[in-house]
């Protein structure tokens, strides 16, 4: 090969190696610390306990430190918190501004990667995609090791800013579910983390629902350019706001099912208000009281929010009554933008539901006090109407929304501990295996 040809050679193989370690997301950090969330009063994040010889501790902090800044983004509020969280990087610089009783110290930290998901006796693949909006996201793949086509699932998450991955410490029962999905169902499954979350580019505090769904739709192509996926045979699983979004990615991309975790079927305004309602039930309101509150307050917020468009800070800034019984921040809702439920509000869930002509599979607990059981209902009445098939609706006792059993509504509302059975995710896993094998 002549010189001129080779140096050619050599620069071409160099832009190709560039090109491809761009493509691929650096690891995100762990504190190896434990860290109290802001209370969305007063600015800052409290360590609360730290890993003996952890960079942090070599560094110098002690608990009871407040973090009030990293990398100059102030720490005011959950958001604020949950971005930072999933920003920083392993092995990189990172500043914390911390107060230390009256005294304010500022110090760069190089923290360790949190380690990946490891499970026994399956394969798992940390890949990257890059969505329509050019925002790189993390996709965990998971398969048994045998060499074949398998089935697989897609697991769409709910509308909150919290991780799909499993990792070690993380073991609340929507995580258990998870894990008993990748190692038990002898399925390839795949997650994809929202941007903005986990090793994923973005803000999810920022992330309108457009983008977020083009991150489901680019991770189903990718599922199915896998050579070891029966692509006949791709189930998505959807929980909470991602059992909702199931129909419409199922209908859109020809998949094999869907199974639906908590889901509805009316537009988000009607949704929100019957939340509403309960929580007030819950509080132990009379309903004297929950009637004028519904017509005074909750009625006229939730149609200035979704229905017009507009952020709960403005209107509250226009109509003070409405403050005391305000239950979200001024700019989000759930950790999620204004946009997003703009955007929300006008998706047509109900229409997807109607058109779906696959094996459908729908889970409601009867202590889920997110959902309402006549959404549920009303999703069987309309799949009869259509001539559909192949549906099935359980109605599982005690099961609240997050995967756990609690003895009454209240007890799921106030976050006392619950209680795990083994049926909740091998239902789900028997579900997938008898709609593929149709």
């Amino acid at each position: 090969m002549k010189p001129s040809n080779l140096n050619l050679f050599f620069s071409f193989f160099l832009l190709i190696s560039i090109s491809l370690n761009a493509q691929e997301l650096l690891r995100r950090a762990t504190f190896e610390a434990k860290i109290s969330w802001p209370n969305n009063e007063t600015p800052g994040a409290k360590i609360v306990e730290i890993t003996s010889k952890s960079p942090l501790d070599k560094a110098g902090f002690k608990a009871n430190d407040i973090i009030i800044s990293v990398n100059d983004r102030m720490v005011l509020s959950q958001e604020d918190w949950s971005a930072i969280t999933y920003s920083i990087r392993a092995n990189e610089e990172t500043n914390f501004g911390i107060k230390r009783g009256h005294i304010y110290v500022s110090k760069n930290v190089q923290l360790n990667a949190l380690p990946k998901e490891i499970h026994d006796n399956t394969e798992t693949y940390y890949e990257t995609l890059t969505s329509d909006f050019g925002i790189k996201q993390r996709v965990i793949i998971t398969k048994p090791k045998k060499t074949k086509k398998y089935p697989a699932i897609i697991l769409i998450q709910g509308l909150s800013c919290s991780t799909v991955e499993q990792y070690s410490g993380r073991s609340n029962n929507w995580v258990k579910l998870i894990k008993d999905l990748v190692e038990k169902s002898n399925m390839v499954v795949l997650r994809v983390e929202k941007p903005g979350v986990g090793d994923s580019e973005g803000d999810c505090g920022k992330t309108d629902f457009k983008t977020e769904l083009n991150g489901y739709e680019s991770a189903i192509k990718l599922l199915k350019s896998k050579p070891y996926v029966d692509t006949s045979k791709i189930i998505v699983y959807g929980n909470s706001m991602g059992s909702a979004l199931a129909p419409y990615l199922a209908n859109k991309y020809d998949l094999a099912g869907i199974i639906s975790d908590g889901t509805f079927f009316k537009s988000w305004y009607e949704h929100m208000l019957e939340i509403e309602r309960r929580i007030l039930n819950i509080e132990g309101k009379d309903e004297a009281e929950i009637y004028n509150l519904m017509n005074e307050v909750y009625i006229p917020l939730y149609y200035e929010m979704l229905i017009k468009k507009r952020s709960f800070e403005e209107i509250l800034e226009d109509n003070q009554t409405y403050r005391k019984h305000h239950r979200q921040s001024l700019n989000h809702m759930y950790g999620r933008s204004m946009k997003y439920y703009h955007q929300v509000q006008n998706f047509n869930f109900a229409k997807n539901w109607e058109e779906i002509k696959v094996p459908v599979r729908i889970r409601w607990g009867t202590n889920d006090w997110i959902m309402t059981e006549n959404d549920n209902d009303m999703i069987i009445e309309v799949l009869e109407s259509t001539g559909h098939k192949d549906h099935k609706l359980y109605k599982y006792q005690n099961l609240d929304h997050w995967s756990t059993i609690h003895t009454d509504y209240s007890s799921s509302y106030n976050f006392k501990p619950g209680k795990w059975e083994d049926k909740i995710s091998q239902q789900i896993i028997d579900w997938a295996w008898e709609i593929i094998s149709k």
